[in-house]
């Protein structure tokens, strides 16, 4: 069995209730071909490099899944036919996928996906607390810094000040060995 990606283009006006059928039918030509549907990743409404049936923007939504030439024939047709499909493509990303490893990477995935997001969940019931009373107990000591740091105009004056007062004695006998190296 193969690894297809498809990416769909649909009208951007339709609605979820109309665009469900679009995706049923997908999921149902890959079932009937003895296919794998990995995930359907819905992109979104976005702006198309060109307008295509006098619409300027599209709807995309791509697909991963495993099936044969005989599911991508079917699939394509299903878009040819129908109105609400502005364009799509079909490209192969493995001659010989492995089904189940496909669904392990799947598994692994969607578990680093949760475990941060778990972690993420503990630590925002944790911060507010903290961040109250690091507010409270910084505050002054950024007013106190603020107070010892020159002004930034006070800085580049110092600065300039420094470069343009270069010590005589230094200079010109720098200067002599220069003349002097290259005689």
């Amino acid at each position: 069995m193969r690894r297809y990606e498809t990416i769909i283009i649909t009208d951007p006006d339709l609605s979820v209730e109309q665009r469900e059928p679009i995706l049923q039918r997908v999921q149902d030509v890959i079932s009937q071909e003895n296919g794998y549907l990995a995930f359907t990743d819905e992109w979104g409404a976005r702006k198309l490099a060109y307008e295509i049936k006098k619409k300027e923007r599209g709807y995309y939504i791509r697909f991963d899944f495993c099936g044969t030439v005989l599911a991508i024939d079917e699939m394509e047709r299903f878009f040819r036919i129908d109105d609400r499909v502005l364009k799509y493509m079909t490209v192969l990303l493995d001659k010989t996928a492995d089904i189940e490893k496909i669904k392990e990477e799947i598994a692994s995935t969607q578990k680093t996906v949760e475990a941060p997001t778990e972690k993420g969940q503990t630590a925002e019931t944790q911060v507010p607390q903290e961040t109250a009373e690091t507010t409270e107990s910084k505050a002054p000591e950024a007013q106190l810094t603020s107070a010892k740091a020159p002004a930034p105009e006070e800085a580049v004056q110092a600065d300039k000040a420094q470069t343009l007062e270069p010590e005589t004695g230094e200079s010109e006998a720098a200067t002599s060995e220069a003349k002097e190296e290259i005689k």
